[in-house]
């Protein structure tokens, strides 16, 4: 393709479905994206859309290009992230990413690792989405469940996440305590919204109680914990949270399955950079302590 602005700007108002939405996102006038489309229509013999009141529609030669443009952008998009993340110092940006329930762990480590790096920018990005390290949006992720199976990346056992199942004196108080697993299904539970939540523990108690038992039900682990801690029912609580908060009192003895092993995951191009190895070293040994009440 001799001029790959017009194939850009063709991508961009298949996307967008406008002109003025193309033009916005190139920063350049509509005219302009008027002008590219209309030559790279000429220079194929094909139309790449239909023209209509609300803006324009991709034809199936349209959708052709879309896809190509489309995977060619995420190759540029990944070039850059590589390129990014390379270097013989801790220095530009640090991308880092895990589950929510990490943060009150993590976020201390990153903060004295930066403070130890003067000029490094941190982006520390949580949420259920994963983010993905072979386009550049990451140069570590902590994962939990199973062992990631994405190609091209390193993966390093980490810790092993341990969780407990925990009262508040306030529900004690109103409810009591079970006596035995037998009794579980006569008291209430804080747990997840979906019932096909992957963490060990809600898989296992979807096992035992009743799914009407669960009457607090959140979508993240913050509003999750604080239910648990303010007596909305019985709940599961991670060993560094219930080691903040010795007043809450543990239901059954700690069961393995309730438990989930954490992974430390780098992609291959950036795993021997100086910068990825230093916060690797640090991390380790920084969650030494992580499992201990």
């Amino acid at each position: 393709m001799e001029n790959w602005d017009e194939v850009r700007t063709a991508y961009q108002v298949a996307r967008l479905g406008t002109v003025s939405g193309a033009a916005d996102a190139l920063g350049v006038h509509h005219a302009t994206v008027i002008r590219h489309i209309d030559a790279l229509e000429a220079r194929l013999g094909v139309k790449l859309f239909q023209r209509h009141a609300r803006g324009y529609t991709a034809t199936e030669a349209g959708m052709d290009l879309l896809r190509v443009a489309q995977a060619t952008d995420d190759q540029f998009a990944q070039l850059a992230g590589r390129i990014r993340g390379q270097g013989d110092g801790v220095t530009g940006e640090l991308v880092v990413t895990s589950i929510v329930a990490l943060a009150p762990q993590l976020t201390p480590i990153i903060l004295r690792f930066q403070q130890e790096n003067p000029g490094l920018l941190v982006r520390y990005l949580t949420g259920e989405r994963l983010f993905r390290l072979e386009y550049g949006e990451a140069h570590v992720a902590i994962r939990a469940g199973t062992a990631p199976q994405e190609p091209d990346n390193v993966v390093q056992p980490f810790v092993q996440q341990q969780y407990f199942m925990v009262a508040a004196p306030e529900y004690i108080e109103r409810h009591g305590l079970p006596k035995s697993e037998e009794e579980l299904s006569d008291h209430w539970f804080v747990g997840h919204d979906s019932e096909n939540n992957r963490a060990p523990f809600m898989r296992w108690l979807s096992g035992v109680v009743p799914r009407e038992r669960v009457v607090f039900r959140t979508t993240e682990d913050v509003s999750s914990q604080l239910a648990i801690l303010s007596g909305a029912g019985i709940g599961f609580l991670p060993c560094w949270t219930l080691r903040e908060h010795p007043e809450m009192v543990q239901v059954l003895p700690p069961k393995q399955e309730w438990s989930a092993p954490l992974w430390l995951v780098t992609h291959v191009d950036l795993h021997r950079t100086a910068k990825v190895q230093a916060f690797l070293a640090a991390l380790k040994a920084s969650a030494s302590g992580w499992t201990q009440v």
